[in-house]
């Protein structure tokens, strides 16, 4: 007897019960660009007035960035602004090697273009977390 593979869920999140829209969904990838693209403009900005633009300063920048932002309060500043929150896939609290992973996997930039069904990347999935809006 042979088992009939799911249907692919309608909606990112779906299969992990979350909401198709609104507070809690997943977030899209739209805003997820729009968060990385704010954020790297800030590392830029910063790495310009304070390094005259290096590009190994504004790599570290964004890096520190994402990291002190994530730990303080669950977003990058991109994410914030946007709406948007990294949780813990098991709950709790997010802690501190979570975010170092995950920014440290979003520089390498290639885990945060694989994703997955639930709109996941590799780094989340490494760090154990998902990204939502609030």
């Amino acid at each position: 007897m042979t088992e009939t593979p799911a249907p692919p869920p309608d909606w990112p999140g779906q299969r992990l019960g979350l909401p198709e829209t609104g507070s809690r969904s997943v977030a899209r990838l739209g805003r997820r660009i729009a968060a990385l693209a704010i954020d790297w403009a800030v590392a830029v900005a910063l790495s310009a007035a304070f390094f005259g633009y290096d590009s190994i300063a504004t790599l570290l920048i964004f890096i520190g960035l994402q990291i002190l932002f994530t730990i303080i309060v669950n977003a990058s500043l991109g994410h914030a602004i946007l709406g948007l929150r990294v949780v813990p896939m098991a709950g709790g609290l997010l802690g501190v090697w979570r975010p170092v992973v995950r920014a440290l996997l979003i520089a390498l930039v290639i885990p945060a273009m694989l994703f997955d069904e639930n709109n996941r990347g590799l780094h989340d999935r490494a760090a154990g977390t998902i990204l939502l809006r609030r």
